[in-house]
């Protein structure tokens, strides 16, 4: 069975990121995170704040987003949560008090692919096939 408590990561209370952040397993953010956020499951805390573009499998937020969010899976607002921006998701969940400020597409999975797959996909339909 695989140890997922390996693939935990945390942007810390007054710690600010400006760039491109990309992690496997669980993220969680307390701090500030600005620019290209990139994982599998990300949770900005009440205290958290994140201005970016985002692809996720999941996304919890309690804190602040804005920005756009490709989640192939879920996206959850909890109530302390506030969304401003571009959404596409698979299912989506607003909690009471959640305030969500955005275009939202709610679509299926197969419509819905990380940055990196749209990349191949490109690439492979620009290729010429083999003689």
């Amino acid at each position: 069975m695989e140890d997922k408590s390996k693939n935990f990561s945390i942007v810390d209370k007054g710690l600010v990121v400006d760039g491109t952040v990309s992690c496997k397993g669980k993220l969680i953010i307390k701090g500030t995170v600005k620019g290209k956020l990139e994982g599998e499951t990300v949770i900005i805390a009440e205290e958290g704040a994140a201005y970016a573009e985002t692809a996720v499998r999941s996304m919890t937020i309690g804190g602040k987003f804005e920005g756009h969010i490709q989640a192939s899976n879920e996206l959850i607002i909890l109530s302390s949560g506030v969304c401003n921006g571009k959404v596409v998701c698979k299912n989506l969940v607003v909690e009471a008090g959640g305030i969500l400020n955005a275009e939202v597409k709610c679509t299926n999975f197969q419509e819905v692919k990380p940055p990196a797959e749209k990349a191949a996909a490109a690439k492979q339909e620009s290729t010429p096939p083999a003689a």
